[in-house]
């Protein structure tokens, strides 16, 4: 939990339009944990806290832009490349209900087809 290297990292984040990969798949996990249980023992413990959450803004931010954009355009499939569980559980509930959605206005807006049929 070196201060330099979570602000390049920030940085980095905030540069790119795709996600950058994570020091760990649990980094929030891990530093919510540390910073709760034992900040004391952490020097500089509360920038720390501030520059991992200015980078899960930013890269909850992104994630919310690249579902809209997933929506808006109809795709049937994405990329999740560098996201953490944890990054892709905050958006799994909007996108399966967005996703449920759509899949019923085009059936609804086909006419003369079943609404048993599904397109896989």
């Amino acid at each position: 939990m070196d201060v330099e290297k979570l602000e390049e990292i920030r940085d980095q984040e905030r540069k790119e339009d795709t996600f950058t990969p994570m020091p760990s798949p649990y980094y929030m996990e891990l530093t919510k944990l540390l910073l709760n249980y034992a900040s004391d023992n952490i020097p500089k413990a509360d920038e720390i806290r501030t520059l991992v959450k200015d980078t899960w803004d930013t890269r909850i931010a992104k994630l919310r832009l690249s579902a809209d954009s997933f929506v808006k355009q109809q795709e049937a499939h994405a990329k999740l490349d560098n996201l953490t569980l944890m990054e892709i559980n905050t958006i799994g509930t909007f996108l399966t209900q967005a996703l449920d959605h759509m899949y019923k206005l085009r059936t609804n807006l086909q006419p003369g087809e079943s609404a048993h049929s599904q397109d896989f």
